[in-house]
């Protein structure tokens, strides 16, 4: 059989250039969807909203008309001084409130920093004064803090790298609301991909577990599910694994010499890393494409072996987590066998790919807890993209990966006003419990003993149920909001009637509409000739995993790098979708990613009115 024809280096970089730019057009177009204006990150960090400008208003600002008092400078309220010195620390907890209600519960002050990042001129004894009235400040709220870094004040957390740039004494802090509920858990999910034996479970294992790794698999074995994953070391199935931080920064970890469950990290914690192990294996990319779909992540984490390289499945991965816009950070494992040169060749690789024209990357390696701290206030840009270089075994490095996942800020904004809709990615049978799925929720609130549908089945279908119980981490709540991922357990439901893909939606006067036809805008990102209509591919729209057939395009035939409109039919049932869904679709080499754009499809008015005259001449 003759060897599809290799791309030219023009197409190839054809074809990257327009999945940077398409990744971020289907952002803008998600974001249409969820009714939540996209807002542009400001100079400190932190999320502005959009609002408009009516200069012809100044006039009103000028005559000292507005009831709401004259701001008070951050550095008199951190020193107490100026007017109205008794009000300064309501004041001062009123800011602190809300930057930390901007970053979802945590915030990072930066302390004898202007907002601007100018030096508040601090000396040593002013330093501590703020702090104390920070500390009194936040624990009106309450919150509480952790100093992360100092300039020029001593201790162990000063840095270590001179900074002549910022004159002065100043330090940055961390303040965190204890979560009052489970319901108000903070949370974040992280998918970790990569090759086969890049050390995915066992990096998990030793970041969750808390101990080192042997180097024969001793960290890993407790993260598989299944007896052939634990015989051959390779995960097969969409593991999960939890890691809590609480108030104070610290690790929610081992108690009294006891491993801790699921129930005690989520009840102690304040926030929650929810980790999604994948499988790396390319028998397995049907399940690994559908876990980084399906369980909507907010970071992608690369596990690269500094021994391979970025290898094999690590650039698919690499590619499908670029193609949904999902920030990346990548963890080099194994550099305690690693020889020194071929490290240096799998850093040049790294950064060579990062910095190529599909990902525009900027990478940064990080080996000391300042930059460490810096980069990961950063991350609110997609386009940074930090480099770990661990030990499992020695556990050289690992301290910097876990303050980094502590203070990773939040980037997704979920709309809970919304119609409830809740994606399905997996169901369980409990005994005593009956039918349970679990997912995670798009839009919209749900609380227990609610009625909802649950659908579509083959024709199209959807069956009323109730919810009996919630559990978010094991813990039962009475509610579940946008963007929290939960299990439901449905009254009078069998297992074998709900499937992954299905969705829960709150039930209504009218039965939900599904759709087996939809049109979407298509980027082709690999294909070895051209994509005609009768074409067929395994096609992922969040938690649905179905093969479809291309029943019309806006042109007669596409190639790699082209953008399209093109309709699909799906083969087997109908499906749940909305316009603004993400696409990805794949048939052996072939990669593409797409938007919906409209659902349903009338053959009365093709995409490509051309193509009947076409066929007949």
């Amino acid at each position: 059989m003759p060897s599809a024809p290799k791309l030219t280096l023009e197409e190839r970089r054809r074809g990257e250039i327009a999945l940077s730019e398409f990744a971020e057009y289907a952002d803008k177009q998600q974001a249409y969807r969820t009714h939540v204006a996209p807002s542009a990150p400001s100079d400190s960090g932190y999320s502005t909203a959009a609002h408009e400008d009516h200069a012809e208003l100044d006039i009103l600002d000028q005559l000292g008309l507005s009831d709401t008092p004259r701001t008070v400078k951050l550095k008199d309220l951190l020193l107490g001084t100026g007017e109205n010195t008794e009000d300064s620390i309501q004041a001062l907890a009123g800011i602190i409130q809300t930057r930390i209600d901007e970053g979802h519960g945590e915030t990072i002050f930066d302390l004898g920093l202007e907002d601007g990042g100018d030096s508040m001129g601090f000396d040593l004894e002013q330093w501590n004064t703020a702090l104390q009235r920070l500390r009194e400040a936040a624990g009106t709220l309450p919150a509480h803090d952790r100093i992360l870094l100092t300039h020029n004040v001593g201790g162990p957390e000063e840095s270590k790298v001179k900074n002549d740039r910022i004159q002065g004494t100043w330090g940055r802090v961390l303040l965190r609301q204890p979560a009052e509920s489970v319901e108000e858990l903070a949370e974040l999910r992280v998918a970790v991909v990569g090759n086969v034996d890049a050390g995915k479970s066992t990096m998990l294992g030793v970041l969750v577990k808390g101990n080192l790794d042997d180097g024969r698999g001793k960290a890993r074995v407790n993260l598989f599910r299944h007896k052939h994953e634990i015989e051959s070391g390779r995960t097969s199935s969409v593991g999960l694994e939890i890691m809590g931080f609480d108030s104070h920064g610290e690790i929610v970890g081992s108690s009294q010499g006891r491993k801790m469950s699921w129930e005690d990290i989520g009840k102690r914690s304040s926030k929650v890393i929810s980790f999604s192990d994948l499988a790396g294996h390319e028998r397995y990319l049907r399940t690994t494409v559908f876990g980084m779909l399906s369980g909507s992540p907010h970071y992608c984490l690369l596990m690269v072996a500094a021994n391979n390289g970025l290898i094999g499945m690590s650039k698919e991965h690499l590619g499908i987590a670029l193609a949904l816009n999902v920030p990346i950070m990548v963890i080099i494992t194994k550099i305690d066998i690693c020889p020194p040169q071929i490290l240096q060749e799998t850093i040049s690789q790294l950064r060579k790919i990062l910095k190529s024209a599909g990902a525009q990357k900027i990478p940064i390696f990080l080996d000391n807890m300042e930059e460490t701290i810096n980069t990961a206030g950063q991350m609110v840009s997609q386009r940074i993209c930090p480099i770990f270089q661990v030990s499992n075994v020695t556990g050289e490095n690992l301290d910097l990966v876990r303050t980094f996942l502590n203070i990773l800020p939040h980037r997704v904004q979920y709309n809970p006003e919304g119609p409830f809709e809740f994606l399905i990615n997996d169901t369980f049978s409990v005994p005593h419990v009956g039918t349970v799925v679990s997912g995670v929720v798009k839009s919209g609130v749900i609380h227990a003993g609610d009625t909802v549908v649950v659908g579509p089945d083959s024709l199209g279908q959807f069956t009323t149920t109730t919810i009996k119980s919630i559990e978010r981490k094991r813990i039962q709540v009475n509610a579940c909001f946008a963007g929290q991922s939960g299990s439901f357990a449905l009254k009078r439901v069998r297992r074998k009637e709900v499937r992954k893909g299905m969705v829960v939606l709150r039930k209504m006067d009218q039965p939900p509409k599904v759709y087996r036809e939809f049109v979407a805008e298509v980027l082709i990102l690999s294909h070895a000739t051209m994509i005609k209509r009768r074409y067929q591919a395994m096609l992922h729209v969040g938690a649905v995993s179905q093969t479809c057939s291309v029943i019309d395009i806006d042109r007669p035939f596409i190639r790699t790098g082209d953008r399209a409109l093109v309709a699909f039919r799906f083969i087997q049932r109908p499906e749940f979708l909305a316009p603004g869904d993400r696409v990805l679709f794949r048939e052996g080499k072939t990669k593409g990613l797409g938007i919906v754009k409209s659902v349903g499809y009338d053959p009365a008015h093709p995409l490509y009115p051309d193509a009947k005259l076409n066929e007949e001449t």
